[in-house]
């Protein structure tokens, strides 16, 4: 499933270096997938800084800022935190661009509003707000962590 991304990470990377920018990225739902997708490609510490995958609410805290009162109110996959989570990616980073990714991908923990494959990204630059989306996907868990 991965070489399918391959193009997608090179592309990014492509344009990241021409423009002498540099990624970081902040995954929850994906565990690490999107920074494994970017490292696979030969030449990517050119352009990219590094990864957090923040699972827990705790570590979305501590090491990207998310303030408690958002995640108390929004919940963890929300377009409000995955902003921050964003926004904490360039903080606490030597990137300039971030992409932050939280979900569900389940089989679990999805629920009416956020049903199992709701995913939302942000992208960033410094001092800028984030870019926000989110996506519904279908399919088993790692089919949604793919797809994502």
């Amino acid at each position: 499933m991965t070489d399918r991304l391959d193009p997608i990470a090179a592309s990014l990377g492509d344009v990241l270096r021409r423009r002498g920018l540099r990624l970081s990225v902040a995954e929850s739902c994906t565990g690490g997938w999107l920074a494994k997708v970017i490292t696979d490609i030969p030449g990517s510490s050119d352009w990219f800084d590094r990864g957090f995958v923040t699972y827990s609410d705790q570590s979305k805290q501590e090491m990207l800022g998310v303030l408690a009162t958002t995640l108390a109110a929004e919940g963890a996959v929300s377009e409000a935190v995955v902003g921050e989570m964003a926004a904490g990616a360039i903080s606490y980073s030597r990137g300039q661009v971030a992409i932050a990714i939280s979900g569900i991908a389940g089989p679990g923990g999805g629920t009416r509003d956020k049903p199992v494959g709701t995913v939302w990204f942000a992208w960033a630059l410094p001092d800028t707000a984030p870019l926000t989306r989110c996506l519904q996907f279908a399919g088993d868990r790692g089919e949604v962590r793919h797809q994502a």
